[in-house]
């Protein structure tokens, strides 16, 4: 899976949102102003090229689907960025993330309390 662009990531945060979408749709999602829709076709196109999204043809338009879940996508950047940054170990990034007063001890107890919970 290739790692996508800041520009890329926040078009395919709209795909995923929509579902699907035509290139206008994905337009219609940014704040005012939006970038041009030349502007997002082009990332559309690479995102289609990088097989994140899959076209479909409807009239003289088309439609796109992403062909990766969210989910898959933040787990392997994720997976990633914790082996490059953090020795590949999640502990040294909570710990980073507490060290540097990112994260509160009561948001650690309810981290704590969803692993409990999902151990059950």
């Amino acid at each position: 899976m290739e790692k996508l662009t800041k520009q890329e990531e926040e078009v395919m945060l709209h795909v995923w949102q929509l579902g699907h979408c035509f290139v206008k749709d994905i337009v219609a999602c940014y704040p005012q102003p939006a970038p041009p829709y030349t502007t997002v076709a082009s990332i559309v196109k690479n995102l289609e090229r990088k097989h994140y999204i899959k076209p479909k043809r409807v009239g003289n338009m088309y439609e796109y689907t992403p062909l990766i879940e969210e989910s898959e996508y933040k787990r392997a950047f994720m997976s990633g960025f914790v082996r490059n940054y953090f020795e590949n170990s999640y502990k040294e990034m909570v710990t980073f993330f507490a060290k540097e007063q990112k994260i509160s001890a009561d948001e650690l107890k309810d981290i704590i309390d969803m692993i409990e919970k999902g151990r059950e």
